[in-house]
Order: structure tokens, then C-alpha cells, then sequence
């Protein structure tokens, strides 16, 4: 994979994952950490879906292979940092798809992160058993 010429590369983020993307001209396939989408998401067909969802809005998608490279979080927050990167990547090949993207909320990053835990309690919100007596 060295000596690929990218024609792009994009970031896509989700929860402490974060997704790599680079983009070169090809048959349309995905690799994801060095291996396929369906390897990487097996039996997680749900996130495979949202990790793809990008691909459906423009069908200039089969002349390009996507290259990602996902690391930190748990496989749900990688599954949205993939589909982010893939809409980010989508975007700079074709501009006129930025309506499309907009309006399906894929090139919106989910600022959503886990609460932090607080002293004195289990958790972050989570409060000890109360005893009366």
C-alpha cells in the first residue's frame, strides 16, 4: 500500500475513535485496518450499515477505493468515526454532494462523549445505596 498515490485524505470522529481515510482511484472496495468491511464488522451487520451509509449518496463511489484507518474507542464509536470519514472523503471528490451529505447529518460530528465520573460516586451520575438508619 506504499507506493498508492492518494487523491485524498479525511478524519472522521466519533467518541475517542478516530478514523483515517485516504482515497485512490480503484473498483470501490474498503479496506478497514487491512482488512475488508465485512472482516472488520463481522456479525455487526447494524454498525457495517452505519459505517456505509455515506457510500449511498453518490454513486461516483465504485471508481474509488477507501483505505480507513480506525483506532481508540469501543467498535460502535469506530463504526460513526468510519461513516464520518467516509462522508468527509466523499465531500473533497465531489462537491456537489455536500446537499446530500448535509441533509442525511453525515458530515455533522457527534460531539457526544462519556460523562465523566465524579468523586463520591459510582459512577458519573450513579449515586450509593441511601440508608436511612
Amino acid at each position: 500500500m506504499s507506493n498508492v498515490s492518494y487523491l485524498s485524505m479525511s478524519t472522521g470522529r466519533r467518541k475517542n475513535a478516530i478514523a483515517r481515510v485516504r482515497v485512490s482511484s480503484g473498483s470501490g472496495k474498503i479496506i478497514v485496518n487491512d482488512k475488508s468491511v465485512d472482516e472488520y464488522f463481522i456479525g455487526l451487520d447494524r454498525l457495517k450499515k452505519l459505517a456505509l451509509k455515506p457510500m449511498n449518496v453518490w454513486d461516483g463511489v465504485k471508481s474509488y477505493d477507501f483505505f480507513v484507518n480506525v483506532s481508540g474507542g469501543g467498535v460502535s464509536g469506530q463504526a460513526g468515526a468510519v461513516s464520518h470519514g467516509l462522508a468527509r472523503a466523499i465531500l473533497e471528490l465531489n462537491e456537489s454532494s455536500k446537499a446530500a451529505l448535509r441533509k442525511e447529518d453525515f458530515l455533522t460530528r457527534d460531539s457526544r462523549m462519556v460523562e465523566r465520573k465524579k468523586p463520591g460516586r459510582p459512577k458519573a451520575r450513579k449515586r450509593f445505596q441511601f440508608s436511612k438508619r
